[in-house]
């Protein structure tokens, strides 16, 4: 029984683990490329935090930035190496 329960607990911790390593991998693979600038940007939450002060500035509701055209989205990469972080 106690060999169980051990065993229970070293699955628990080595899912937790893998998902971690697993969703931390996934979110540093999204970016975008900055065709002005040229250059990359990583899109992680405070990306996402930017981007929604941008959009609040111009008084335009949430859409998603990857359904976005290009122009839009080249409108906010210009608009955000204009602007320093917010936080």
């Amino acid at each position: 029984m106690l060999i169980i329960h051990r065993s229970k607990g070293l699955i628990l911790l080595a899912a937790g683990c893998l998902a971690a390593i697993l969703g931390a991998g996934c979110a540093a693979r999204v970016r975008y490329y900055d065709d002005y600038h040229r250059d990359y940007h990583r899109w992680n939450s405070h990306e996402d935090y930017e981007y929604r002060i941008y959009l609040n500035e111009r008084h335009e509701g949430y859409r998603n930035f990857r359904d976005l055209d290009r122009d839009r989205q080249n409108d906010y990469w210009r608009w955000r190496h204009d602007h320093p972080d917010h936080h």
